[in-house]
């Protein structure tokens, strides 16, 4: 999945042509419109400006007060990073001159195609390859160990879902999860069960399959007596390593993460049993993942329970796990009555919202997870 998707040479996400909107293979939050990076800043700036130490809540950032940061990893195209700066440049231009931008990218045609996109903004918006580069780099503290932490908000948008995931199937004779592997058939791609013996006859067994505790998956007791052969599903340790670092690296503010996901339980239903790996070609649902490698999207449903406790076992605490109607109507709803400090809300505006809102298009298939590591200047609440 991880050579499929990011392949410096092949990788679907480095592909040149554009793989989103109507002439792509999917459709996102930003490309319905600027409506959905607009309300992030919006709630961004009331975040900011709430915990910037000397601030109160509602305060404008003035002389003084710190520099804050915006981070979004995964920026894709950067049409989110742009529709966030320029709300922010013409109705919050005090706190966007005290905001530095940074995207984590790791490659390197992306990062080309993001700073051609982002180029009018000039050094406002910055790169990164990795998130550790944040507080080993970007914030350098002499004579400080640690480094300092990230100060602000860190965000993900469609990131998580795109993260490798082992595969599991259920032996309900042996009572036991068995990992799929991937191997070569008569030139073509196929599942394989990975063996316990370590080996196969006719070639070797995958890199870093999962070990013996990591297959035992924690489930409400009594479940696995009715779990039917071979019901499928995945895991992500690399969606559950990403979140802990970025937790680990918040000295104060918000971390957020909107995407395609369920909660633990939720994975172990029936109508389930194949698992929620898919890929997407020209909008269309393709159930063979492992055909087109790199010239299709290949996405899993999030684990919002392995990630929320990832980050609380951190130290952050959970201010909100939403459906993005939800979020995102809490949010307008601040707006409606107080067109002055958003802006005005045009016909375009009303039907960007109720395509991001609505049950049946993007409003309930997307969660949001909002998690916070409070300033020291601002009492818990």
């Amino acid at each position: 999945m991880e050579l499929a998707l990011y392949c410096p040479d092949c990788g679907y996400y480095d592909r040149e042509e554009d793989i989103v909107g109507r002439g792509g293979d999917y459709f996102t939050s930003v490309s319905v419109g600027p409506l959905f990076g607009e309300l992030l800043a919006f709630q961004f700036a009331e975040w900011l400006q709430g915990g910037a130490r000397g601030a109160r809540p509602g305060d404008r950032v003035g002389e003084g007060m710190e520099v804050m940061r915006i981070v979004e990893a995964g920026a894709h195209g950067g049409d989110l990073a742009r529709d966030i700066l320029a709300w922010l440049w013409e109705h919050r231009p005090g706190l966007f001159d005290r905001v530095e931008y940074w995207i984590i990218e790791p490659s390197e045609a992306r990062q080309a195609r993001q700073k051609r996109k982002l180029a009018e903004l000039g050094n406002k918006v910055r790169w990164v390859r990795e998130l550790a580069s944040l507080t080993e780099r970007a914030f350098p503290a002499a004579g400080v160990s640690p480094p300092v932490g990230l100060r602000g908000i860190v965000f993900a948008n469609e990131l998580l879902d795109a993260m490798p995931v082992h595969r599991l199937g259920w032996d309900a004779k042996a009572r036991a999860w068995f990992e799929w592997g991937v191997t070569c058939e008569a030139g073509r791609l196929a599942w394989i069960q990975i063996k316990d013996e370590g080996t196969r006859a006719g070639g070797r067994q995958p890199s870093a399959p999962l070990s013996s505790s990591q297959l035992q998956m924690p489930v409400q007791s009594g479940l696995l007596e009715v779990l039917p052969e071979g019901f499928t599903t995945e895991v992500s340790p690399a969606a559950d390593q990403w979140w802990r670092e970025a937790a680990k690296a918040l000295e104060w503010g918000r971390l957020i993460t909107i995407d395609y996901g369920l909660t633990g339980e939720e994975f172990l239903v029936p109508e389930r049993k194949e698992g929620t790996l898919r890929g997407y070609h020209h909008h269309q649902l393709a159930r063979d993942v492992l055909a087109n490698p790199g010239r299709q999207d290949i996405t899993a449903q999030v684990n919002f329970t392995g990630i929320r406790a990832a980050g609380e076992s951190a130290g952050l605490r959970t201010n909100a796990f939403l459906t993005q109607a939800q979020f995102l109507t809490r949010i307008a709803a601040r707006t409606w009555n107080d067109e002055g400090s958003f802006g005005k809300w045009t016909p375009a505006r009303t039907r960007q919202f109720q395509t991001l809102t609505h049950p049946e298009h993007l409003g309930r298939s997307f969660r949001v997870l909002v998690q916070e590591r409070s300033s020291p200047s601002v009492p818990e609440h």
